[in-house]
């Protein structure tokens, strides 16, 4: 018996692959992590094409109820754990995989494509980008310094920044997860002008001149989908734009070269 954890792709029930299709049909149960990231496919329609039930697991459950749920279980039949993009995209599934190994858990892995690697698509070479960072929401005043951090490190040594922008969705309780319910409460996606304003706020406190309003950076949202959308800028003129509607990420430039300055005039 078998853990499958398994990428599904960036954008809808068509991005998995046939390995995967055919790996998570097989399984005797079948999970969806659902914090991360999202797919523009409804749960009922990835029911629909996958021919399997498939259960909701939010943050709750693969970090803190995984050995019950879903290892556990997988010493006993085949378990599938479904992850939006690639599975080593998050940190978490990392963790996922040795506790399995700890616990005795057969786990097999099945990738697919991530931002990370789609993010090619803009023209700043993969190898130039030095460690990824997040931009979380400034709830309560909370402003976390990290990722400023991250871009100042970067930028000393000429590599681009891709920026994760916050998204917070609403996780059910326990009860209601094993009931097969979610929460009715509306999910929040930052948007790339939200990301600008957080990290122009951070600069305006630490005052180490890393970024300004004409700092080039690139937005992006929706990669992997037919209508994604890619525009070069300063930060003032991309918290100007529209870039519809979620997933939307950020990217502060690095040094670029000829040809990365050629790929980057493509896109308005």
């Amino acid at each position: 018996m078998t853990l499958f954890i398994i990428g599904i792709g960036l954008c809808d029930v068509e991005d998995i692959s046939v390995k995967g299709l055919n790996t998570l049909r097989s399984c005797d149960t079948v999970f969806l992590e659902h914090y991360t990231s999202i797919l523009s496919s409804s749960k009922e329609e990835l029911e629909d094409f996958y021919q399997k039930p498939v259960t909701l697991a939010p943050r709750t459950l693969v970090e803190g109820e995984a050995e019950e749920n879903i290892l556990l279980p997988a010493k006993e039949k085949d378990i599938a754990l479904l992850i939006v993009g690639d599975v080593f995209g998050a940190t978490t599934h990392t963790d996922l995989q040795l506790r399995a190994k700890e616990l005795g858990v057969t786990c097999e892995v099945i990738f697919n494509a991530s931002i990370l690697s789609a993010v090619g698509i803009v023209g700043l070479e993969l190898y130039k980008y030095g460690k990824t960072t997040s931009i979380v929401f400034p709830d309560d005043g909370w402003l976390p310094h990290t990722p400023y951090g991250v871009i100042k490190q970067n930028k000393a040594v000429g590599l681009h920044t891709l920026c994760l922008l916050d998204i917070k969705v609403a996780e059910p309780n326990r009860e209601d997860l094993l009931k097969g319910k979610t929460t009715p409460q509306p999910p929040r996606f930052m948007t790339v002008a939200q990301g600008i304003d957080v990290l122009l706020a951070i600069e305006n406190e630490r005052g180490e001149n890393v970024l300004t309003p004409k700092t080039l950076a690139v937005g992006v949202a929706r990669l992997g989908h037919k209508d994604f959308k890619v525009i070069t800028g300063s930060l003032q003129e991309l918290r100007e734009k529209n870039f519809g509607s979620p997933l939307h990420s950020l990217i502060i430039s690095g040094k670029l070269s000829v040809v990365e300055e050629e790929a980057l005039s493509c896109w308005d």
